[in-house]
């Protein structure tokens, strides 16, 4: 199977980037699942009823959230009606789930979303929570396994690799907004310790600048608002899985000025 991940989803530019480019992005490279995180999908804080519906139109199979999860009230009731994720290692009385298996082309795969600890809510440790779940999964003959790890620190999401190295089948990161450069295979666990964002690229993670340089600058905090008027750009990573093996993988890099980067992730022998 051919899966595609998509990063945090950032307001109504990310929105309209998928609109422009995911229906032929599938095409084109062949994609039968995508996952994209949706936290920061509606003006870049949470995700409504109408914003959701608007990205599954758009070709979305599930979506994956974060910290911001919570940020609308409504995705409450969207965890049952819709494939929306949170954060898996939330206590279990909390509504919703971080973990769902899929069908793609007659194989299982799993989905599971987990946040990190460093700058993040309080909740239970992300580490163990992957360990049992992964290990469950395995005994119920899951073996094709992809996790959504939202996380502050690089430090916490290579140990989540070094945790789960080939006993997933890729473990990538988001919560930064911030691409990094160390998509890699190793023992077939494709690895990116984060994605980035989809939306503005040139201001501060996809928010207008006026706000974070003020905070900078002052200490002083204020609301961060999406532009209405920015350079967009649509970061995808795509992962061909089988029998729980990741064998290849790349990342796109897709601008609204027409370009796309396409970067092959390495393989470690």
């Amino acid at each position: 199977m051919r899966i595609a991940f998509i990063g945090d989803i950032v307001g109504s530019p990310g929105r309209s980037m998928l609109k422009e480019h995911l229906a032929k992005l599938k095409e084109e490279h062949s994609i039968d699942f995508v996952i994209a995180n949706y936290e920061n999908a509606s003006h870049g804080f949470g995700v409504t009823s109408k914003n959701a519906n608007e990205l599954i139109s758009y070709g979305i199979d599930v979506m994956t959230g974060g910290n911001h999860s919570w940020d609308k009230k409504e995705v409450v009731a969207l965890f049952d009606t819709h494939e929306i994720l949170r954060p898996h290692n939330y206590p279990p009385e909390v509504e919703g789930t971080g973990c769902k298996v899929y069908d793609v082309k007659g194989e299982k795969l799993a989905v599971l979303n987990l946040m990190g600890h460093y700058a993040m809510p309080m909740c239970e440790n992300g580490f163990r929570v992957a360990q049992a779940t992964v290990e469950e999964l395995h005994k119920e003959g899951v073996k094709n396994i992809f996790i959504d790890f939202h996380a502050e620190a690089s430090s916490e999401k290579r140990g989540m690799m070094m945790l789960l190295q080939g006993k997933v089948s890729g473990i990538i990161g988001t919560h930064t907004h911030v691409s990094s450069d160390d998509f890699q295979i190793a023992e077939g666990t494709a690895y990116l310790s984060d994605i980035g964002l989809t939306g503005c690229r040139d201001n501060v993670i996809g928010m207008d600048a006026k706000t974070p340089l003020k905070q900078f600058l002052t200490g002083m905090k204020g609301h961060f608002d999406v532009p209405k008027k920015c350079k967009k750009i649509l970061q995808m990573a795509v992962m061909d899985i089988e029998d729980g093996k990741c064998s290849n993988a790349y990342k796109l890099k897709v601008f609204d000025n027409g370009n796309i980067i396409k970067t092959d992730a390495w393989i470690e022998l």
